[in-house]
């Protein structure tokens, strides 16, 4: 009977399909374990080998689970919403939603193309997801939700006093009795200071134009990455090295009017609650980093000949007395109004240049030196000497005040720019406020030294001389203590067109919220995706676009009155709109009225195990625990933190192959001949070679519609074949490295793709892809089967096994259930096929050794697993049946083969029972006819035995 892969494969996943095996429940007395992957954004291009690791490390977990008893959650969706199906749409002429659809569900679409569809390749990798609570962001009925989010979001307020958003109705009553003196609140910079008698006098209008400066999500003039190829703003993370990681169009930094959200707020608790999370350490760095918390003061500086002030943070305000000069970030607000009529050229013109710069770049960029002085003098606050006012990229509008107090002596950035435009109009020589020589470098060391030339601060070293400055400062009125963080509030506008929209109309330049009973405010159809000709997103194209508030319903832009029909908002929200709450979505995913049930958020709590890709290190995993602890705050989630525990898996690297092109001809050298030849590498498809040999099939090669130039090609060959270059790359459709899943799963079957991709290596590696090592596990595989089956059937005994059976089982139970505790699943796959040969040695067709090893192998190869419990006699599925327990019994030694040495040279062994004494063992070993002939009639003088270790007979 032989094991085919393709009927028990498709056998199954209809069986689990049709009995919705994989269901959660919501009720349940079990324990709960909740686990997740970062779901995928279905592209046309669908899944190449590498995307799977995850989902098959954290399927395995998730069965695991089920035979430990644990009631699972293990769902799958879409993150359906984005640039790359817009842009794909403005390419094809395709609707993003038809497409988008096409990518998950498969088929042909209007260009003829076939496209497989994710959910078609990943039910073909067997893996065991509760399907019935499938979300894709895309959907209304999942971004009604969404919307209703972002309302909540803008009817609340933080509360430093409570340290925690509240309703805006907290807020305002706070304002009717007292005004807004006593609110401790993250809001707008230079809010105004009323009364409560202030707050009535004000009209409507001015009372929403207060609060808006309060609200958790706001309207405020933003710089932003505008990338004008694309018609829209980009997050720093979608830009690389200045372009647009999509398509490398150009970005520049410019001002718009965008809706943002106050993460800020939530700085502190985003940092403290890294330490409550079983997270690595390198991806909590990261997020330590982004959010990038400094202890300081705030220093105010006026400007000379100006009302304005330059605001500086510094974490080094003891270092006061050693500015020579002040630098502001191009972007800063005040530099077209203290910018001479002298310097005003210049600094425009840098200004424009560094707007073609991503911040980013900028912060990477610690070579470059650059800068413009602007004419104007700043006073310090104790000397009151003029410090000139210089503009440099090296500062950041989104990072601190956007302004720097250059101290030379003690930074060496500061150090480097002064020196660079030493002796230049405005760049006085460098201050030396330490005991130390700055001759050569900068020196900024926080200790071993004593401040001098510094007035009332001299002797002092850091910690008294910061904490003497601040008592001044404060006394003055000059600055304070104060707490920076590095992370800004999030833009959260976006000028396209397929992402979610707001629930917002505008009356008189105000926005106005859609009340939840009205959502969802479904996306319109447009023609074109494109921004307008006047520079109005996507959404000025539609014609249906404007808020009836009689109705409470879209109606016709002609209907615009800004009486009873207003404009609705143009933008849409970001890509992580959608990633920032799913999770919670999937413990209730059909509910209509509200995102989530509170008794199915209080039983699933949040994610026990989420596993995905490192690049979501900030972006993603810092706005989902930001939304998380607002909607905590609010009360509607039930914990701080999302999830607990996070793995991120490395990447399944291509091995790209490449033929070799004479820079002077079209001739061909094979990779053994191209030494000292001047030849350029071409990338080659992998169905024109043979993957094991590397040996390429040159008449493919001809006819392939990518080298069709080469049709007549000269092909230089060694031994009488072309042997292409092999080189591990990125997995990528450029690269033409690209491995189906659909490829492997039909020549070896899915349960051999899961059990190699576990095999490859560590979870967390990257490591290369190789066919040619796949059919070691598909080998495996039919070892496996062949323990249960000969060519006639079942061979199955239920007599008793030996202890040697036992004891190559309790091994493989022992080791298995430790790896899958440690997310160690390589050394799995390696035990189940020294288990699997050992048994084979045994000649082992016990029951009561294989109806545990097949659940022992479900987690990982959950198809044979099925079929070998089937046809061990059982009904249903394996997927519940309670894991193998390890008993340590069967691993105790009950015997041990003794060398048997004569003057410390081992002559032969015996094996003997362990529990027998000294006396007994050497009566054995002296009556063994082996002692005897060794011995030829002498007498040992000394026999030295030492139970479980060694027998020497001595002299």
């Amino acid at each position: 009977m032989k094991y085919h892969h393709e009927k028990i494969e498709a056998k199954w996943q209809q069986y689990w399909a049709k009995n919705q095996t994989f269901a959660a429940s919501n009720n349940s007395d079990k324990p709960k374990y909740y686990v997740l992957d970062m779901f995928p954004y279905p592209s046309g291009a669908g899944l190449h080998v590498g995307h799977p690791l995850g989902y098959i490390a954290s399927d395995i977990v998730a069965r695991y689970k089920r035979h430990q008893g644990f009631n699972v959650l293990h769902p799958q969706g879409y993150d359906s919403f984005g640039l790359p199906a817009e842009q794909y749409a403005i390419q094809t002429g395709q609707h993003p939603a038809d497409t988008t659809r096409m990518n998950i569900e498969g088929g042909v679409d209007k260009s003829g193309n076939t496209i497989q569809g994710y959910r078609n390749q990943l039910d073909r990798i067997g893996f065991s997801f509760d399907w019935s609570r499938e979300v894709r962001t895309s959907n209304s009925d999942y971004y009604k939700h969404t919307q209703w989010i972002f309302i909540q979001l803008f009817e609340s307020w933080y509360n430093k006093n409570s340290d925690k958003a509240e309703s805006i109705c907290t807020l305002i009553q706070e304002f009717e009795k007292n005004g807004n003196a006593n609110v401790n609140a993250v809001c707008d910079d230079n809010i105004e200071p009323f009364s409560a008698e202030d707050w009535k006098s004000f009209s409507s209008e001015e009372q929403q134009k207060v609060l808006l400066q309060y609200r958790l999500t706001y309207l405020a003039e933003t710089e932003v990455n505008w990338c004008a190829a694309l018609g829209t703003v980009l997050a720093n993370d979608e830009i690389v090295n200045g372009v647009s990681e999509r398509g490398g169009h150009p970005v520049v930094r410019k001002k718009m009017t965008q809706w943002s959200m106050r993460i800020s707020a939530y700085a502190e608790r985003l940092l403290q609650g890294l330490n409550e999370i079983d997270w690595s350490e390198s991806i909590k760095e990261s997020q330590r980093n982004w959010i990038g918390k400094s202890v300081g003061a705030m220093v105010s500086f006026h400007v000379n000949n100006h009302d304005a002030k330059i605001d500086v943070f510094t974490t080094r305000p003891d270092t006061i007395f050693g500015v020579t000069f002040m630098t502001l970030a191009p972007e800063h607000e005040l530099v077209t109004q203290i910018t001479t009529s002298e310097q005003k050229a210049a600094v425009e013109a840098y200004v424009e240049a560094t707007a073609k710069r991503s911040e980013r770049e900028r912060m990477a960029d610690v070579k470059t030196i650059s800068g413009v002085f602007t004419g104007a003098y700043a006073e310090h606050p104790f000397t009151k000497e003029p410090i000139p006012v210089w503009i440099g990229d090296y500062v950041l509008a989104g990072y601190g005040t956007g302004a720097v107090m250059a101290v030379p002596c003690g930074d060496e950035r500061d150090y480097a720019f002064a020196n660079f435009f030493k002796g230049t109009h405005g760049m006085p020589e460098i201050k030396n406020i330490f005991n130390q020589d700055i001759s050569e470098a900068a020196y900024g060391e926080k200790g071993g030294f004593e401040l001098v030339n510094s007035d009332f601060l001299n002797g002092l070293d850091y910690k008294s001389g910061t904490k003497k400055i601040i008592e001044e400062l404060e006394k003055i009125g000059a600055g304070n203590a104060k707490v920076n963080y590095r992370l800004r509030d999030a833009v959260f506008s976006r000028q396209r067109y397929w992402g979610e929209p707001f629930p917002v109309y505008y009356v008189n330049g105000l926005p106005q919220m859609i009340d939840k009973k009205h959502l969802p405010i479904v996306l319109p159809e447009v023609e074109k995706y494109l921004p307008t000709e006047d520079g109005q997103p996507p959404l000025g194209n539609a014609t249906v676009w404007a808020w009836d508030t009689e109705k409470n319903t879209v109606v016709s832009n002609d209907l615009i009155d800004n009486t009873k029909v207003f404009p609705l908002e143009l933008n849409t929200m970001p890509g992580w709109a959608g990633s920032s709450w799913y999770w919670m979505r999937y413990m209730d995913a059909h509910n209509e009225k509200e995102f989530a049930n509170e008794d199915a958020l209080k039983y699933w709590e949040n994610v026990d195990l989420y596993i995905g890709g490192s690049e979501h290190a900030t972006g993603h995993l810092l706005y989902s625990r930001f939304w998380n602890k607002f909607l905590k705050d609010r009360g509607y989630a039930p914990t701080e933190e999302p999830f607990k525990k996070l793995i991120n898996q490395g990447m399944i690297l291509g091995m790209s192959a490449f033929v070799y092109r004479s820079e002077d001809s079209k001739t061909l050298y094979s990779k053994g001949l191209i030494k000292d030849k001047n030849v350029h590498p071409i990338h080659v498809d992998l169905s024109v070679i043979n993957d094991i040999t590397n040996e390429l099939d040159i008449e493919k090669f001809k006819n392939h519609p990518l080298y069709s130039d080469y049709a007549n090609a000269e092909f230089i060959l060694e031994n009488g074949k072309y042997i292409v270059g092999r080189e591990v790359e990125k997995m990528s459709k450029s690269k033409y490295n690209v491995v189906s899943p659909d490829d492997i799963c039909e020549e070896y079957g899915a349960d051999t793709l899961r059990l190699y991709e576990m095999f490859l290596g560590p979870l967390e590696q990257s490591k290369p892809w190789n066919t040619a090592g796949i059919t070691g596990v598909a080998g495996f595989l039919k070892k496996l089967w062949r323990l249960y089956f000969d060519d006639n059937g079942s061979v199955i005994v239920n007599d008793e096994p030996t202890a040697e059976m036992y004891k190559s089982l309790h091994k493989t139970i022992k080791k298995v259930t430790e790896d899958i505790e440690n997310f160690s699943f390589n050394t799995s796959v390696s035990q189940f096929m020294i288990c699997v040969n050992e048994l084979q040695q045994l000649k082992c067709n016990h029951r009561a050794i294989l109806e545990p090893l097949a659940v022992l192998v479900s987690p990982y190869a959950p198809h044979i697993a099925e079929e070998l419990w089937s046809a061990l006699g059982h009904e249903g599925s394996i997927a519940t049946v309670a894991f193998p327990k390890f008993e340590e019994k069967y691993l105790v030694e009950s015997e041990k083969e003794y060398p048997v040495s004569f003057n410390g040279k081992m002559r032969f062994t015996i094996k003997l029972p362990l529990d027998l004494t000294k006396e007994q063992i050497q009566e054995i070993v002296l009556a063994d006819e082996r002692t005897i002939a060794q011995l030829a009639g002498n007498t040992p003088k000394n026999i030295i035995i030492v139970p479980g270790k060694i027998i020497n007979l001595v002299g």
